[in-house]
């Protein structure tokens, strides 16, 4: 699927960078531009490809200091600077672009919904955002940022790639180490999706095009990636059980947003030396995820890849009513009512009422 991606804020920058730098590395050629906009100028500073600063008037380059009404504001205000950006990078070789946004702070959680309801009135390809989760431990403003950001994220743009930060910290670890490592853990998985069907060493029995990961995610709202990988062997047929136990762990250990293992609709992926796929494999694994999730619209198929190992990328779309999610709205919501003494109600009915009010 060749993108074109626009980080937002500070989080949404960096990962922008991974992703764009991971793509560049394998060679794949599925990131064809990037751009970076926030408030907080320092944070552009570092990136590598072209910024736009927002906010100037209002801010002076210093950041929205976690506002994301603010953030909003700000990129209402000055979205058609953002737009006149990507003049000339969202070309008719464009299948889609990805909003990458961390939901905890300021720029990109108030600035990604405004941005992804532009995008999708001027461009004729699906507009996705890549956000990211704020850790448990991040603060209840976090929290809450991240919840009404959320729920407006979910409405303004065609699906919500979601990944949560406690999913990918490794115990012992600095803050700093952290996002750098979640942002290779993160980068490795949606790049490998987005360079799905892209011009890759080897031809496979049954390569997943672009139009199953825009099928998989059609049905909108919330989705999760699964990736897990191991050594392969020389004969496919010994590596049956490879494949339905990096399926299995994709799906059960290995997603970006545990804990999502009831879906709308899947798609498995299973990358590696094409004489190393075994079709069985592939068909049992995708058999086992229609079971496991409960859909009935699980595609599944092949991406070769010039590697010693095979790997499993599960896409789960409509994920939105998983353990994970319901939890994470009654985590923010319950920082609401710390702030706002407001009176507990069903989290399940988050999607449905305006206890947690949408941020537009």
């Amino acid at each position: 699927m060749k993108t074109v991606l626009i980080g937002v804020g500070q989080a949404g920058g960096k990962l922008t960078a991974a992703l764009q730098s991971f793509d560049q590395q394998m060679g794949f050629g599925a990131v064809l531009d990037a751009v970076g906009v926030n408030t907080a100028k320092a944070d552009l500073q570092s990136l590598p490809f072209e910024t736009v600063l927002i906010g100037q008037d209002r801010v002076n380059g210093h950041g929205v200091g976690g506002d994301n009404e603010l953030g909003a504001e700000v990129m209402q205000s000055d979205q058609t600077e953002v737009m006149s950006a990507l003049d000339g990078r969202v070309t008719a070789e464009a299948e889609s672009i990805f909003v990458v946004a961390g939901l905890g702070g300021g720029s990109g959680s108030g600035g990604a919904p405004v941005l992804a309801k532009a995008l999708k009135r001027v461009y004729n390809v699906p507009v996705y955002v890549l956000g990211i989760l704020p850790g448990q431990n991040e603060g209840a403003m976090y929290q809450v940022n991240a919840g009404r950001s959320l729920k407006t994220i979910a409405r303004e743009s065609d699906a919500v790639l979601l990944v949560d930060n406690d999913s990918f910290r490794a115990s012992g670890e600095s803050m700093s180490e952290g996002f750098d490592a979640i942002n290779q853990a993160i980068a490795r998985r949606v790049g490998l999706l987005l360079a799905a069907g892209e011009a890759v060493e080897g031809v496979g029995e049954s390569v997943v095009d672009t139009s199953e990961v825009i099928n998989t995610l059609r049905s909108g709202g919330i989705a999760a990636l699964g990736y897990a990988s191991a050594e392969a062997s020389p004969d496919a047929e010994d590596n049956i059980n490879a494949v339905m136990s990096t399926t299995r762990r994709a799906v059960l250990t290995g997603t970006s947003l545990p804990d999502a293992n009831t879906a709308d609709s899947a798609l498995v992926v299973i990358a590696g030396e094409p004489d190393t796929i075994p079709r069985k494999g592939v068909e049992r694994a995708r058999r086992w995820v229609e079971e496991e999730t409960g859909s009935l619209q699980v595609r599944g198929g092949d991406f070769p890849l010039d590697s010693g190992r095979l790997a499993s990328l599960v896409l789960l779309g409509g994920v939105e009513r998983s353990e994970r999610v319901e939890a994470f709205m009654e985590r923010a919501r319950e920082a609401i009512e710390q702030a706002e003494t407001e009176q507990r109600s069903d989290p399940n009915e988050m999607w449905h009422n305006d206890e947690l009010d949408d941020l537009l």
